[in-house]
């Protein structure tokens, strides 16, 4: 722009100009002035791509993209905001794929770490039943053994499945209408023997023509293992209860226990894969409450945890009246 205004200057200056010394004057004046200006912008814009190279380099290399430098104009200008933007987003995409790395590294470590110690028990037995060094009963007693180690092994793959499916957005929920007390119902059947074992009063309070929008197989799941996790932290002759409730807005399932509790600084942790707090059962693998919070979050729901040392635990399932799967 700059050079072009000269130009026309100049060529203004010639034609009215009637002296010819003066014309060749302002020309000699105008032309050093319009190559050192052409110099001058060539040398800006390739300072320019060089920068824009050196940021290139630096991200490549790890270092990280600088802050974009305001006040520049041009169409340089706009090609370095759409090369910063496109480097941003590729720069957000790599570091959230090198966290899906760790990601599964460490999920893949914790399956290896569960799964390694049955498998160990069952060569073990089963090299010693191959044996024939021993008597009958002992002989029945390793292939319960056996058979018990197995059916882990199989219940930890199917649940360490449903949990990778739910991460990949895999698992599909269908939206039907079920009776809660049904639900509450089908959750506690399994437990009632174990209940009974332990001296365990299993209460469970819910209005007969209560309904609630979920999918019944999956929302069930995730009850039992919630209410798996009270039964194991209560003591004997404690009490479990289930209680349900709704409104205009969302229907709430509350599981409480009057048992050990959880230390508060293990609260914020206790929904986390493979986690295990320090009450955690020799036999838990820490992904039963995991899983039922993956649950009820695909289900436009939400899980709450409360918890006094002492004096027991309380888990709110919340689900909206609107869910939409």
């Amino acid at each position: 722009m700059i050079q072009l205004m000269l130009m026309i200057l100049s060529g203004v200056i010639c034609l009215v100009s009637a002296d010819l010394r003066t014309a060749c004057l302002v020309l000699g004046v105008c032309m050093p002035l319009m190559f050192l200006t052409t110099a001058w912008f060539r040398y800006r814009r390739e300072r320019y791509l060089e920068e824009m190279t050196m940021n290139l380099m630096h991200l490549q290399d790890g270092i990280g993209l600088p802050g974009l430098k305001r006040c520049r104009e041009g169409q340089l200008a706009i090609l370095e905001s759409e090369l910063y933007k496109l480097v941003s987003l590729i720069s957000r995409e790599s570091s959230n794929a090198n966290k899906e790395k760790e990601y599964l590294a460490g999920m893949l470590s914790d399956i290896s770490h569960q799964i390694k110690t049955p498998l160990s028990s069952i060569t073990i037995m089963a090299e010693l039943l191959r044996s024939g060094e021993m008597d009958e009963e002992k002989r029945e007693e390793f292939i319960d053994k056996i058979d018990s180690q197995v059916r882990r092994i199989t219940w930890l793959i199917r649940n360490l499945l449903t949990l990778s499916q739910l991460d990949a957005d895999m698992l599909k929920l269908k939206r039907e209408e079920v009776s809660v007390r049904g639900l509450l119902n089908d959750a506690c059947q399994p437990f009632e023997i174990m209940a009974e074992m332990k001296e365990i009063e299993l209460i469970q309070t819910a209005p007969g023509d209560m309904k609630v929008w979920c999918d019944r197989h999956w929302t069930r799941e995730a009850v039992s293992n919630i209410i798996k996790n009270c039964l194991e932290h209560t003591p004997s002759g404690g009490r479990v209860r289930i209680l349900a409730a709704q409104n205009n807005f969302s229907t709430t399932i509350t599981v409480e226990d009057n048992g050990e509790g959880i230390p508060r600084e293990q609260l914020p942790h206790i929904f986390e894969r493979f986690y295990k707090g320090t009450g955690a059962s020799k036999d838990s693998v820490g992904i039963g409450l995991a899983m039922s919070k993956q649950i009820v979050l695909r289900q436009n729901g939400n899980i709450s945890v409360r918890s006094e040392p002492g004096k027991g635990t309380c888990f709110h399932i919340k689900l909206y009246s609107d869910v939409e799967i």
